[in-house]
């Protein structure tokens, strides 16, 4: 590993301004992710801002809704009596995530930023375009059965790795984050980005602003929801493909719908053709098989992973009529 300066941040403002000053400084939370990165020499930051001891970990209701700070562990927000009751698809999620050991260490926040996933990211030896911008795409020739089927583009077919922030995507969450020009919110849905000709931007957060807090919009959702995570073992494994499904039903009718999935895109994929066929439809397995296979006819496998495009398939039609199962409509 390289060798890296760090500081303690000791407030919002002094974290900002240190790395604003600096161009090859980074936050640095739990670390579950970036220390692997520093690790394998992929990512190389001359100075580590520790920003865990800012009071960012308040999970607390606000207008309409629920604020979870960055620094909120993901296991205590997992545990959290408001996110079990109000949004369990998010408990869901992040309970699916990694390892318990990990869940304690991760952040909100550090969720939001985990880098895409992909073998030859993490292999210095082999061209990435993520890592190294022009050097090539070794995955899309190469060995893909982890890789996208979703949002590719001829530089980069990785996949982002997060449960949380597919379940964050289907609840229409809000990132706050603050930087030297002061605050903005982000939707979810625009957070994270995918490939096209700059695969090495996984997010629109400046290099400087920092990630305040995730809000969460009142939901009509929490009594039908459900996280499908589909992968090679129950623990510690990253989804080959996963659906967060969430309906509003009355009377056996879809009023309102949100489905999105990970494993198989750059960014969590919102299904939009999905929710257009659900809403208004009856809640039944007719009307759930058609919304998945809507959903997949857009899909672009490569040679290794066209078994994605069944597998969602099948993923996205269970986990509907598992949350449609949740209401008491």
């Amino acid at each position: 590993m390289k060798p890296f300066s760090y500081v303690r941040a000791t407030s919002q403002g002094t974290a900002i301004q240190t790395v604003a000053g600096d161009q090859k400084a980074k936050f640095i939370a739990g670390g579950t992710n970036l220390l692997d990165l520093m690790k394998e020499g992929v990512m190389q930051p001359d100075r580590l801002v520790d920003i865990t001891r800012l009071p960012l970990e308040k999970v607390e209701t606000i207008s309409g809704g629920v604020r979870i700070g960055a620094l909120a562990r993901n296991s205590d927000v997992a545990n959290n009596k408001l996110i079990r009751d109000r949004y369990p698809l998010l408990s869901q999620a992040l309970l699916a995530g990694a390892s318990p050991q990990l869940r304690n260490m991760a952040t909100m926040g550090g969720n939001l930023m985990q880098r895409t996933r992909c073998y030859y990211f993490y292999d210095t030896a082999m061209p990435c375009n993520k890592r190294s911008p022009g050097s090539g795409c070794a995955a899309i020739e190469g060995y893909n059965r982890i890789h996208a089927i979703f949002g590719t583009s001829d530089k980069c077919i990785a996949t982002h790795p997060s449960d949380m922030c597919v379940a964050l995507a289907a609840l229409d969450a809000m990132v706050r984050v603050e930087g030297p020009n002061g605050e903005r919110q982000i939707p979810i849905s625009e957070f994270h980005r995918l490939p096209g000709d700059t695969p090495e931007i996984d997010t629109v957060l400046g290099r400087d602003e920092l990630i305040m807090a995730v809000d969460l919009p009142e939901s009509r959702f929490a009594r039908a929801s459900h996280y499908l995570k589909v992968r090679d073992r129950t623990s510690y494994a990253f989804a080959l493909v996963s659906v967060a499904a969430a309906l509003d039903i009355d009377n056996g009718t879809i009023r309102g719908a949100r489905v999105a999935m990970g494993g198989v895109a750059h960014k969590p994929w919102r299904a939009i053709a999905a929710e257009q066929i659900l809403v208004g439809a009856k809640a039944n397995a007719q009307t759930f098989q058609a919304a998945a296979e809507a959903t997949v006819r857009e899909a672009k496998p490569y040679q290794y992973n066209a078994f994605k495009v069944e597998m969602s398939k099948r993923a996205i039609a269970l986990a509907i009529a598992t949350a449609a199962e949740g209401t008491t409509a």
